[in-house]
This record gives C-alpha cells, structure tokens and sequence, in this order.
C-alpha cells in the first residue's frame, strides 16, 4: 500500500478532503521522523514503536577481492510491531 492509497482509504473512511488527510499524513510522518532522529523512540498502542537500533562494528568480507573490510558501529531506525498487531497479521 502507497501513501497515496492510505491518503485515499483515510479520506474516504472519514469524509475528510485527501488534500487535509495528506497534510496529516506526511505531517505525521515528519513528526516520527524527527522524533526518531533525535533519538526519541515514538511508542503508539496497539500498533508499534518507531525505535533506534544499535549494530555494532563488524568485519565483512568482499569474496571476489578477496579483502575484509570493517563496518563502523552505526545507529538505524527500525519498526516493532505490537503484539496485537502481530496476533492480526497470523
């Protein structure tokens, strides 16, 4: 599913013009992303988290060189999904 599909199932759910809802939505796709980027896990009941994952530093190997190179320890952003969610999707 596109944002564009999501933008037109809120609308259509809630009689609200797309134009308002895609505000909404990109608005609050912004908000996770900034919270996110600072570092602050964003928590939403019954749906999921928005969190930070830490991966540390690692040593990869490229085969066809026949060389290792060293991944940096780096932070990215990752999505768990509440149980309910999960049990919904089984």
């Amino acid at each position: 599913m596109t944002k564009a599909e999501i933008v037109n199932e809120v609308a259509k759910a809630t009689g609200i013009e797309k134009g308002t809802v895609q505000t909404v939505v990109e608005g609050f796709m912004e908000s996770v992303k900034d919270s996110v980027s600072k570092g602050n896990p964003v928590y939403l009941r019954g749906f999921g988290s928005f969190i930070i994952k830490h991966r540390a530093q690692k040593t990869a190997r490229n085969i066809t060189k026949r060389t290792t190179l060293t991944i940096p320890a780096h932070d990215i952003p990752a999505f768990k999904p509440a149980k309910t969610f999960v049990n919904s999707v089984k």
